[in-house]
């Protein structure tokens, strides 16, 4: 298929929809297949998932990225340029720039005969967009490739905001659905560990297990705890696990 473009910069044979100004209504250029219910709307209100579009707000929908690259197609645009504003082990930044062809939109007009000319040039419009993707707003796979996931949305983010069109991207959402990033979750299955959870119920840091002694003789005096390896323990990490839940019983 030859894409060829009128003196407006529209694609010939394609039927633009328009809103009542006489600027191209870019939302109603997305067909449905690039579309599905938004389930985070309906859950989060404890209504039922629709099986399909139909009649849905656009708030309540999604777009995937392949509607994004449509609509950018049908636009028309000759560079795509990407910055990474910041590239963290759990956090990255990217800037997504595209130089839009020039349409009537744009008070200006496209000519095949221009393309190459300085004037082509200086009539694009430019836009761009910024977005990140972390640890803490993806799941699964995608936090090992945060750089690559924060330029989709980027470039989401960039279509979307130029062209008008109020749909959340699929690609832009949070996906982490509450969970905790891998290395969270491994500091947070420490934070409830056995001996984490003594110190917590006695209220003493690592520093104070001088203190944590005290209790232990007063435990021993009171005949509710003896056990006389007790006395050679110097750090918290000197007490058995069996021990440290024998503790947790009595406190």
């Amino acid at each position: 298929m030859t894409y060829k473009r009128n003196e407006l910069g529209l694609l010939e044979g394609v039927k633009y929809e328009y809103n009542e100004d006489g600027s191209i209504d870019w939302r109603a250029m997305v067909e449905p297949e690039h579309l599905y219910p938004n389930k985070g709307w309906f859950e989060l209100r404890n209504q039922p998932m629709p099986q399909s579009v139909e009649g849905l707000a656009d708030n309540q929908l999604l777009i995937k990225l392949s509607g994004i690259k449509e609509l950018a197609k049908l636009r028309g645009f000759d560079t795509v340029n990407y910055e990474v504003i910041k590239c963290e082990l759990d956090h990255v930044a990217v800037k997504c720039r595209i130089h839009w062809m020039p349409n009537f939109e744009s008070g200006t007009y496209y000519s095949l005969a221009n393309e190459k000319q300085q004037d082509y040039f200086n009539t694009r419009v430019s836009f761009e967009d910024i977005a990140n993707a972390t640890i803490n707003n993806t799941s699964s796979f995608a936090q090992k490739f945060l750089e690559t996931i924060a330029a989709n949305r980027a470039f989401v983010r960039c279509v979307r905001n130029f062209l008008n069109v109020h749909i959340v991207g699929a690609d832009e959402i949070d996906s982490s659905n509450g969970t905790l990033p891998a290395v969270a979750q491994a500091n947070n299955k420490d934070k409830f560990s056995p001996l984490n959870v003594l110190m917590d119920k006695t209220g003493l840091s690592g520093e104070e297990f001088s203190t944590f002694k005290d209790i232990l003789r007063g435990l021993w005096k009171g005949n509710q705890y003896k056990n006389e390896s007790a006395a050679d323990w110097e750090g918290w990490e000197d007490i058995p696990k069996k021990e440290i839940m024998k503790l947790l019983k009595i406190l």
